[in-house]
């Protein structure tokens, strides 16, 4: 009995789009944010609303990818790596103009790119789908990062360390979650089969 055909799905499908929008946006994503100084009050809420809308990509481009079976081998690789470019320009950046301290930044760098090199590192053997720790530690991020681009009065900087200060504790600690459930994938030694 011969194997049913394997259904292709275009690189270039609505789900991956999103995801490639995603990157088109953080460069101007970055240019608002460090126009005029960085300081300017019009550009820093410019700068917020391309970034929300950048965000909104990714959840989009998700569920899109599921709901319509749209999910490829580009967009598994792809998508992660759009989230942590955006993510990491966003902190990059509010460390050098100063408003985050570097070591913040370092820290969340560091677990991310980490990640990422997990997800390639077990691709032959599977996909690590994101949990609902990260689902929310991505959240916290934006959450954080939004209040840190937005020119907020000194009265809401409390609200800002809460939000960021979430988002580090669940940065940390999805981060060795991926590690463990990397290391299991590896250990099953099953090999998936390969994404269009």
């Amino acid at each position: 009995m011969n194997p049913p055909p394997t259904i292709k799905v275009s690189v270039w499908n609505l789900a991956n789009l999103l995801t490639a929008s995603r990157m088109v946006l953080v460069p101007v994503f970055v240019f608002a944010l460090f126009a005029r100084g960085g300081s300017d009050p019009a550009w820093r809420v410019t700068a917020a609303v391309i970034f929300g809308v950048a965000s909104l990509t990714d959840r989009l481009d998700g569920d899109l990818a599921r709901r319509r079976g749209l999910i490829t081998k580009f967009g598994t690789i792809a998508d992660p790596i759009a989230d942590k470019v955006l993510i990491g320009a966003a902190l990059v950046g509010l460390s050098t103009l100063g408003t985050l301290a570097w070591w913040i930044t370092m820290v969340i760098a560091v677990r991310e790119l980490g990640v990422t090199a997990l997800r390639f590192w077990v691709l032959r053997y599977g996909v690590i789908a994101a949990s609902r720790g990260g689902k929310a530690k991505a959240f916290a991020q934006v959450v954080a990062i939004e209040l840190y681009v937005l020119p907020l009065p000194p009265v809401a900087h409390p609200v800002r360390w809460v939000a960021l200060g979430c988002a580090v504790g669940l940065t940390l600690i999805t981060g060795i979650d991926y590690v463990v459930r990397a290391l299991r994938l590896r250990a099953s030694g099953r090999r998936t089969v390969a994404l269009p």
